[in-house]
């Protein structure tokens, strides 16, 4: 047997892993999605549910949400995480524990932080509304206003998500190479020109990996905007995840297939492209 078919014996299983676990269940979405069907009978009806999905205001409504809440999360996990890991890679003597800290929330269960959160927003008796009327604030819905709602459940998921990205962005700055500051100490340049000029592009992979995992993360939102809300009040707040649910859930099996295949589509689009430039740039 020679060198090449010998490799390919070794690539076998996992080619074949992957054509079983992802190859056919994504051909099969597309086909279903272009369908009614239910566990008795399928009918072909061509492009109907896309077009129900694009015209109908309660469902396109998930688009929109879905890249707001996708963007927004990236965007201020990137920023602040950055500045956090700064701080916690600082010469402080309690950086350790307030690193346990910050990681803290990574640990918790999604599920449990959103009813968490739902109960500290509570318009009356939460603990936040509580707190702004001890200096004199008056109450605030947060979830149950429709213009606030999401970003409500955005800011919750920053800080859930707060914990990951610091941490990734905490070894991405902890191995830059130590002579570059060394030298630029040398040259009499100042902490914020050693942040802006090699902390800042030196820990461009970190960032990238950050924002690369938080948008695909945020296009696939389900579990912490259903434990909050579960997509209200109305409409205000659904994500393609939670429609794609609500209409599995009512028997709309096609619609809710091309939803899926929509959700595909989006990350496919913008998250992969947005890779590949980031990558570019970083090799750059």
């Amino acid at each position: 047997m020679d060198k090449k078919k010998y490799s390919l014996w070794f690539l076998a299983p996992s080619m074949i892993i992957f054509f079983v676990m992802f190859i056919v269940p994504t051909v099969s979405s597309f086909y279903f999605s272009l369908t009614v069907w239910n566990f008795d009978s399928i009918k072909f009806t061509g492009l109907d549910n896309f077009k129900m999905f694009f015209s109908e205001s309660h469902l396109n409504i998930g688009i929109k949400n879905t890249l707001i809440y996708a963007v927004l999360t990236s965007g201020l996990k990137v920023i602040l995480a950055f500045l956090l890991a700064i701080f916690l890679t600082s010469a402080i003597r309690t950086k350790t524990m307030i690193r346990s800290l910050v990681f803290f929330p990574n640990l918790v269960s999604t599920i449990a932080i959103g009813l968490t959160f739902k109960a500290m927003m509570h318009p009356t008796k939460g603990l936040i509304n509580s707190a702004l009327g001890l200096i004199g604030l008056p109450n605030i819905d947060w979830l149950g206003n429709t213009d606030l709602a999401l970003y409500s459940i955005i800011l919750t998921d920053v800080w859930k998500g707060l914990s990951i990205a610091t941490v990734i962005y905490i070894a991405g700055i902890q191995s830059i190479d130590k002579t570059y500051y060394e030298a630029a100490s040398i040259d009499g340049a100042s902490g914020w020109h050693k942040l802006l000029h090699i902390t800042l592009p030196l820990s461009r992979p970190s960032r990238n990996s950050v924002l690369i995992l938080s948008f695909i993360g945020g296009i696939r939102t389900f579990d912490m905007i259903w434990a909050m809300t579960g997509g209200g009040p109305g409409f205000a707040t659904d994500v393609l995840a939670s429609i794609v649910y609500k209409q599995y859930a009512a028997g709309f099996y096609g619609l809710s297939t091309a939803g899926n295949v929509i959700m595909l589509i989006l990350i496919a689009l913008l998250a992969f492209p947005l890779q590949r430039y980031l990558y570019k740039r970083e090799e750059a």
